[in-house]
């Protein structure tokens, strides 16, 4: 359990710093075996870790969820009323929640605090200060407005990694802009590269510029707790959506960096790499990634084309990407007589990339996506059964008892987080609830079809 003397050390910090009536009770219970969050097995991978997450809508809750999927306890703060925007972004809905919110939220505690009161900003503070990472996605500026900012939490809790996910950053012309994926996207030149060569820009299917975020995030976040283990210091880290965008440009930005190439849009061609991209079928769509010579000669063979691996036009990649038009129409020809499963069959071993261009009901239909156990099935509350696209690592020797959890219902969880951390009675939160402080999902219940 690595993660246990940096946490007695971060508890002493909180001894010193960060006080109220019902502490022992915290120091008591953290890490009981009866107090984990989420129910699940003490030897996952971030067992004893805390977030408290006040983030929204993708980047972040996206970074938490992969968190808790290692084992995190996840607190996830929402708004009375409506909570997470993507709570109402539907259709599709399942019962009274949206899909879109049910895919980003599993092995989460929900509850609802409003924060525009000074009783919510205090509730913030106190669940800050028992836990290990504070997550939020607000305008820059905004959350030290209300008392909450780094500057204000590292003073109550030194320990603290807060994780700030914004569009553009802290600083500049662009960061009072609201940050949102399409946007940014745009702005940071995947747009400009996505889409059919002739055609117009395109944004890519899922919100890759927001995915990527959330990755960034939850890698940076691991690395500061393992520097917390080091040091015993908490930190601040300013992710944004741009930063990611930018970086993640790879090498089309070095080709522009160092050698002053504009990227183009090439469809699901390559800029460097030819022949690598989709042909279509007489009945769909197969991608060929012929990524070497020696590929393209293999590739030659099964197409019983042999003389085109000779031809001085495409003998090397640097040559076929000087003729790709040429040799891209001449495969295309022939792989358009043939069906996509015939083709399959026929490139069965043929040591290059390859595969289908498939749509949802082929993915999870796939024998390999089945195999690989990508479908996760959970009970919800007002659901019944569901499923979700499984987390993407599995690991082996620390998740075998693992039992994740259905994402929550609005404000689920407020009663017992605030009674089991912080230590409240009955009739504190009852006062809270009636003052509109915060609310349980009893009372935030409602049908969004309507």
């Amino acid at each position: 359990m690595a993660a246990f003397p940096f946490c007695r050390l971060h508890l002493r910090n909180i001894q010193k710093q960060f006080t109220f009536a019902n502490f022992s009770n915290f120091i008591q219970t953290r890490y009981s075996s009866e107090n984990n969050l989420c129910g699940r097995q003490r030897q996952e991978l971030l067992s004893g870790i805390r977030i408290l997450d006040l983030s929204r809508i993708l980047a972040g809750p996206y970074c938490s969820m992969i968190l808790a999927d290692m084992g995190a306890d996840v607190i996830k703060v929402e708004k009375p009323g409506t909570g997470d925007d993507t709570r109402t972004w539907g259709p599709p809905f399942c019962a009274t929640e949206t899909a879109y919110f049910l895919s980003v939220n599993r092995n989460k505690k929900s509850i609802v605090i409003d924060m525009k009161t000074e009783d919510g900003k205090d509730l913030i503070r106190k669940l800050a200060g028992v836990s290990d990472v504070f997550l939020e996605n607000f305008l820059p500026g905004k959350l030290s407005e209300f008392g909450l900012g780094y500057s204000e939490l590292s003073k109550v809790a030194p320990h603290l990694i807060y994780c700030s996910i914004t569009g553009y950053g802290q600083n500049g012309p662009y960061a009072k802009r609201p940050g949102y994926d399409v946007i940014v996207a745009g702005v940071g030149g995947l747009i400009h590269t996505t889409g059919p060569q002739d055609g117009e820009p395109c944004k890519v299917g899922v919100a890759m510029t927001d995915l990527s975020t959330g990755l960034y995030a939850h890698g940076a976040i691991l690395a500061a707790l393992l520097h917390r283990q080091k040091t015993g210091k908490g930190q601040y880290l300013d992710c944004n959506l741009l930063s990611t965008q930018v970086a993640s440009l790879v090498n089309l930005g070095s080709n522009y960096l160092n050698a002053g190439k504009e990227a183009t849009r090439q469809g699901t061609a390559h800029e460097s790499i030819v022949p690598y991209q989709g042909f279509a079928t007489s009945d769909g769509h197969i991608l060929i990634g012929a990524g070497n010579d020696s590929q393209f000669k293999r590739l030659c063979e099964l197409l019983d084309v042999m003389e085109m691996s000779q031809d001085e036009r495409f003998k090397t990649n640097k040559l076929r990407v000087a003729n790709r038009k040429l040799l891209i129409n001449q495969l295309s020809d022939i792989f358009n007589k043939l069906t996509t499963d015939e083709w399959l069959k026929k490139l069965d071993g043929c040591g290059f990339p390859y595969g289908p261009i498939n749509n949802m009901s082929q993915v999870f239909a796939d024998q390999q996506v089945q195999e690989c156990g990508l479908i996760q099935k959970m009970t919800h509350p007002l659901i019944g059964k569901m499923y979700l696209p499984a987390p993407a690592v599995d690991y082996v020797n620390t998740n075998s008892a693992r039992q994740h959890v259905p994402p929550p219902l609005l404000g689920q969880h407020t009663q017992e987080v605030l009674s089991n951390l912080l230590g409240f009675k009955q009739d504190e939160i009852n006062d809270l609830t009636r003052r509109g402080v915060i609310s349980c999902a009893s009372s935030e219940k409602k049908d969004l079809k309507k």
